[in-house]
């Protein structure tokens, strides 16, 4: 039996003879199904046509999928005091982004910030010798491949050390979290968002969407909570969920404006 992969998402399901007859994550509205319907592929017809692309961003080790697949979406590793920490996951394993990872310590837990980045989670913990997955307990119904190794954390903050903090955004999904990194990898602060707060394409604003794809924004009170929870937090560096899509400093003044910018314009 193959695990199959949504072609649209990156969801690895779990194993069974034929594709699942939909997948939900892609159904719902914060996703789509293309217009040429749900398609589908596996772990093996994946790694037959795309390679894993390895390579620092802003000081940090990424592992990214090429030519794009899915939601283009990057791994980073993140030594910090709480040990070597995968933030968000991507659906392809390789050999070689295991060398590079054990080259750089190994990965002590995954942790990722919402559903649609979940991918191949638990091929990506079985190849890292079982390692703890920990997602937010409010999305506990998105995760399509289920495993011992996926932990759960719940309310608002969780210290997984002095430096590290993970955050509940909501607002995206019910428990789109940020991970806050006091130290940072550039020594004065980083918060690591997934898509909660997206870093937009002029590198000095961030956005807030309920749906990114079909341009649905979120809703104020969501927005508004988010800020307050946000509020206590120093960062200088604001790491988006791709390619150099971050905020090199700056980053609190950045997002505090751009609180404002969106609480004003969904007032208008």
């Amino acid at each position: 039996m193959n695990c199959h992969i949504c072609a649209t998402c990156g969801t690895q399901y779990a194993p069974s003879e034929a594709p699942p007859a939909s997948c939900p994550i892609c159904e719902d509205e914060r996703q789509y199904v293309g217009s040429d319907g749900q398609r589908w592929t596996t772990h093996a017809e994946l790694a037959a046509h795309h390679v894993l692309r390895i390579e620092e961003d802003a000081g940090l080790v990424g592992i990214g999928i090429a030519p794009d697949f899915a939601i283009p979406q990057r791994a980073l590793l993140l030594p910090t005091d709480a040990g070597n920490i995968l933030w968000e996951c991507v659906s392809l394993v390789t050999d070689a982004a295991l060398e590079v990872l054990r080259a750089q310590g190994g990965v002590d837990r995954i942790v990722i910030s919402h559903p649609h980045f979940y991918a191949s989670m638990v091929e990506w913990s079985d190849a890292l010798g079982g390692v703890p997955i920990l997602l937010h307990e409010a999305d506990k119904a998105w995760v399509q491949r289920s495993s011992p190794r996926v932990g759960w954390w719940s309310g608002d903050e969780l210290a997984l050390s002095d430096d590290v903090t993970l955050v509940r955004c909501g607002g995206h999904f019910p428990g789109s979290t940020a991970l806050h990194w006091k130290r940072g990898p550039r020594g004065a602060g980083a918060l690591f968002p997934g898509d909660a707060l997206q870093v937009v394409l002029d590198r000095r604003h961030v956005a807030f969407m309920y749906s990114y794809p079909n341009h649905v924004p979120m809703r104020t009170s969501d927005v508004a909570a988010m800020r307050a929870r946000l509020a206590g937090y120093a960062f200088d560096d604001v790491y988006g969920y791709t390619w150099g899509r971050n905020i090199l400093g700056g980053a609190r003044a950045a997002v505090d404006v751009s609180f404002e910018r969106h609480l004003r314009a969904v007032a208008a």
